[in-house]
């Protein structure tokens, strides 16, 4: 992504002034000491695992912000696989500002990269098959929309951004309303009187509710929480594309394709995001 859509942009600029007041405070006091306010360095980001790359665009805005004289020479592009030993990027900035980004470039893009590369291989699992694999809302708070950014890099689809853009109705819901036909009703009451016209997930537990919902209708996708395989198939054939299909629930890297294979539409995985490993990149001056 090189061109940020403006809500990505308010975004992206808040969470660099956050975090950089965050780490420097009242300031950098051991580049300030050592390092003369005039002089500039030029550094490169190292590879130090192999993996998806991701958060090079949000470098570049980091690298802007402390330094607007900064240049950024790119080698490897987001969403670029990587190998250890590459270069992703040479830049050229005030050293002193140079060196307050250092670590905010590298937690992002460590992160980042880290959810880029779990993405892509789940994503690589299931390629050859009719089905779209999503993240969830089991994020890090704040840095939601980097973390989505990432499963985007690495081949996989972003749900719902929040609660706010997608109804989804799941089984405290139901616990809470009576019943998912009274959940579903009370759904289609409120997108009237709100204006809204959002989708709507409902999550069932049993073939029981799968039915209940078919009979209420007015949904998008019925997602199969922690269906067995065999009840997974049965619950996507019985649907039988009246709605759009999801499975949820204990999907791993060793298990999606065979997820995938029962013919469901969506899978959504917690673990692109929860369970992502950062990956180690370096950023070193060079003489």
């Amino acid at each position: 992504m090189t061109v940020l859509d403006q809500q990505l942009e308010v975004k992206l600029e808040q969470f660099i002034t956050n975090a950089l007041a965050e780490d420097i405070g009242s300031g950098d006091h051991t580049s300030q000491a050592c390092i003369p306010a005039d002089e500039r360095s030029k550094a490169k980001l190292l590879v130090k695992d192999p993996g998806v790359l991701a958060g090079v665009e949000v470098a570049r805005r980091i690298f802007h912000h402390v330094d607007p004289g900064s240049t950024v020479s790119v080698h490897l592009e987001d969403g670029s696989p990587i190998s250890q030993g590459d270069i992703a990027f040479e830049v050229e900035c005030n050293t002193q500002a140079l060196l307050k980004a250092e670590r905010l470039v590298l937690n992002t893009m460590q992160r980042m990269s880290g959810i880029a590369t779990q993405s892509n291989r789940f994503y690589f699992e299931v390629e050859d098959l009719p089905v779209k694999i999503l993240d969830t809302r089991k994020t890090t708070p704040l840095i939601r929309f980097l973390e989505k950014w990432a499963v985007r890099l690495g081949g996989c689809h972003n749900y719902r951004d929040g609660l706010y853009d997608w109804f989804m109705i799941k089984d405290n819901h139901v616990e809470a309303c009576g019943s998912v036909s009274k959940a579903i009703e009370a759904v289609a009451a409120y997108q009237k009187e709100k204006g809204l016209n959002l989708p709507l997930t409902v999550e069932v537990r049993n073939l029981m509710e799968l039915y209940e919902t078919m009979e209420t209708g007015m949904v998008t996708r019925i997602m199969f929480d922690n269906f067995e395989l065999p009840l997974l198939a049965e619950a996507v054939a019985t649907v039988n594309k009246r709605f759009e299909t999801e499975a949820s629930g204990g999907v791993n890297i060793n298990n999606i394709r065979k997820v995938a294979l029962t013919g469901v539409d969506y899978i959504s995985v917690g673990a692109l995001t929860h369970s992502a490993v950062s990956l180690d990149l370096s950023l070193k001056i060079v003489k």
